[in-house]
């Protein structure tokens, strides 16, 4: 059984919703992992946002206005009564479900219930379409299944134990259509898989059931090997290795959930990424299989901070470095690049949530320089140890640009550095002609 995931431009009117009857119409089996249309968990940010601050006639308004969208859009995905019928009741019920938020008290687990609908519609949506057309197929509740842990991490043994029931009570079967990004947490609470998570849904689906392939469908043809909103004449990776991928995932390439690669690559399943808009296109294929040494993709990742730690104490004094990395653990903040000296620390972080805690406990022991508005961009390859070359092509692409930090040698598939974020275009640009 394949998985098939479809993004939300892929289910965003219902001209799309026609044209992905069409693609996934065969007697192949495979589970469709759905997110929500376009803009909807945009629009479903904005109305937490509003309960949040207690605006609840703003509120109200938002919330007419996306019901208003959706009308118009079972007018055009329906042609009988009947699937019409049902359509309303659907948007009936799920938007009298939001209306009632503005009457009560509204918290974190409410904003989590708010967030899981768009794809429990965007999924019965086209479930009811495809049984308007006589194309069979099951609806499968993802919140009977999908779990994550204490550490909001995927439950895989009880993900693995649990779909496999749900699957088995449709033995003659052959399509399901399920929900990507949301779950339930160790409590039983909706929760969800942070913004992208559909991607993740898919690979843990996959990795659940043993998938012989899991299918990411978005609406570009792969993985590019630079950014082709920066930068002009890219083209797609045609294979690129599960570490490739997750380091490319990682830092920046938008195509991809940053952890959607693990699950996929602990059970050895090939991700394929695939373009809607050209589904004859080849795309990329990502396995254990590796094509080389070479150098094959740049990405870049915005928003970084860069924190610059200095002690007199440092030198010699082997217990500095876990005395820093204690305390990040301590505000679960997860470090992306790091260069030490013998007396300074250079690392950098993306999620500034406790950015302050951190600074005031490092303060106690070192002195500590931060700047801001900082861009990684990482180099994704295969480059073994012994093969010479690469650093210097590398380096003397980018001569002209001021340099920030620099990482190479922690991985073999990726060499990073850091500039200033007013920078990043002519690095990547410089990357694209130097390497390319």
């Amino acid at each position: 059984m394949k998985i098939l995931k479809f993004g939300g431009t892929s289910v965003g009117s219902a001209e799309r919703m026609h044209a992905l009857a069409k693609l996934i119409n065969n007697n192949a089996p495979k589970i469709v992992v759905l997110s929500a249309m376009s803009g909807t968990t945009n629009n479903l940010v904005e109305i937490a946002n509003m309960l949040y601050a207690k605006e609840n006639d703003k509120a109200k308004n938002l919330i007419d206005a996306l019901e208003n969208k959706y009308k118009d859009v079972i007018k055009q995905l329906y042609s009988t009564e009947a699937a019409l019928k049902k359509g309303k009741e659907l948007l009936d019920s799920h938007f009298d479900y939001l209306r009632s938020f503005t009457m009560d008290m509204f918290t974190i687990n409410e904003e989590r219930a708010i967030l899981a609908q768009g794809e429990l519609l965007s999924t019965a949506l086209f479930h009811y379409y495809l049984e308007e057309i006589k194309i069979d197929s099951v609806l499968l509740p993802a919140l009977n299944f999908m779990r994550i842990d204490e550490n909001e991490e995927p439950d895989m043994k009880y993900i693995e134990t649990n779909i496999k029931p749900e699957l088995q009570k449709y033995p003659k079967a052959n399509l399901f259509i399920t929900q990507g990004y949301i779950c339930r947490n160790a409590f039983g609470e909706i929760d969800n898989l942070k913004r992208g998570g559909s991607d993740y849904t898919a690979t843990i689906v996959g990795a659940a059931i043993q998938s012989e392939e899991i299918q990411i469908w978005t609406d570009i043809d792969g993985m590019h090997n630079n950014d082709p909103r920066v930068v002009d004449k890219t083209h797609p990776i045609a294979e690129l290795s599960f570490d490739e991928a997750a380091e490319l995932a990682y830092f920046g390439a938008k195509i991809l959930h940053p952890t959607c690669i693990l699950p996929a690559q602990t059970k050895n399943i090939p991700v394929r990424l695939l373009n809607t808009m050209q589904p004859e296109a080849k795309g990329t294929v990502i396995s254990s299989k590796t094509t080389g040494d070479s150098i094959k993709a740049v990405a870049a990742k915005d928003g970084i901070t860069a924190i610059n730690i200095k002690s007199g104490r440092m030198l010699l004094a082997y217990g500095f470095l876990r005395a820093v990395f204690e305390i990040f653990e301590r505000y679960k903040t997860p470090i992306d690049m790091i260069t030490t000296s013998e007396v300074a620390v250079s690392l950098t972080i993306d999620n500034t949530k406790n950015l302050e805690a951190i600074k005031k406990e490092l303060e106690e022991f070192c002195s500590i320089k931060i700047d801001t508005d900082l861009t990684i961009v990482c180099i994704v390859g295969s480059f073994a140890a012994e093969k010479q070359g690469y650093a210097m092509r590398i380096f003397d692409a980018l001569k002209n640009i001021p340099i920030r930090m620099i990482s190479y040698g922690g991985s073999e598939n990726n060499v990073s550095i850091l500039v200033d974020s007013k920078l990043k275009k002519d690095t990547l640009i410089a990357l694209n002609k130097g390497l390319f």
